[in-house]
């Protein structure tokens, strides 16, 4: 899955220098279904593969744009680190291009880095029913930030923003800061999808 920032990044980009963290949520039915689908996935979107949310990255964020592939030396994840981040986000692809536009500017290196978009992700309670979905849904924007704010009792509507693909639901980016606390992000949110309504497609492994 690419990995677009909420919008461009602005120059003389340098480790360790920003405002918060994006923590991105893709909803890997709808990748698979599309992108996933015209690439052959077969490691996330496979038989018996029944993703649903997934991390698509921890990136960092200005108040206005983001960094993005900052210069850092002898900084390149190990196979292991990849292979490790895999449950959270199936493909080792994803991984090292997340690495390479986004971790490279959190001033951590790899092992550090990963370990804390695991600890965001942890903190991020997925709703209910995205849990146990069975069957495609029609859904809008306003319904699932609604559903993550029921299930993230801390979380405001000025601190996430759900994202679409077309008519389809294809992420949920949520803001936090570098202690991973929500924080209101405007531009963030400003960028969120204005569908009326969307499609969430089912996971197809289960």
């Amino acid at each position: 899955m690419a990995s677009p920032g909420p919008a461009a990044a602005q120059g003389g980009d340098r480790p360790g220098e920003f405002d918060f963290y994006v923590l991105s949520l893709s909803w890997s039915p709808t990748y698979c279904a599309t992108t996933g689908q015209r690439r052959g996935d077969e490691r996330q979107c496979g038989a018996g593969k029944a993703h649903g949310f997934v991390v698509h990255g921890l990136w960092p964020q200005y108040e206005r744009g983001f960094p993005s592939d900052c210069r850092v030396t002898g900084r390149t994840p190990t196979r292991a680190q990849v292979h490790a981040m895999l449950d959270l986000m199936p493909s080792p692809g994803l991984v090292r291009h997340e690495w390479r536009k986004h971790g490279t500017c959190s001033g951590l290196d790899p092992q550090s880095y990963f370990a804390l978009a695991r600890k965001a992700a942890r903190s991020v309670a997925i709703p209910e029913a995205f849990q146990s979905a069975r069957d495609d849904r029609s859904t809008s924007p306003a319904d699932v930030e609604r559903a993550f704010i029921a299930a993230n009792p801390r979380l405001r509507p000025s601190m996430i923003a759900v994202g679409c693909s077309g008519r389809m639901l294809s992420e949920v980016r949520i803001c936090m800061t570098k202690d991973l606390a929500f924080r209101p992000c405007a531009e963030v949110d400003r960028r969120a999808c204005r569908a009326d309504r969307l499609e969430a497609p089912a996971p197809r492994g289960r």
